[in-house]
């Protein structure tokens, strides 16, 4: 069996590298605003049953 290959040309360590880098930094920044929405909405919902 042959190997498939992309037609592209092939990355350079570097650039695949800074792919990933790229890909966990807009994870990781997804996933800290997800929490931070997510803590604010629970904010908004105890100073609220306070006040009742």
């Amino acid at each position: 069996m042959e190997r498939k290959s992309d037609k592209s040309t092939p990355k350079k360590p570097a650039e695949t590298r800074e792919d990933r880098l790229k890909a966990a930094l807009k994870a990781n920044m997804a996933r800290r605003k997800a929490q931070a929405r997510a803590r604010a909405a629970s904010d908004k919902d105890e100073t609220g049953e306070k006040g009742s």
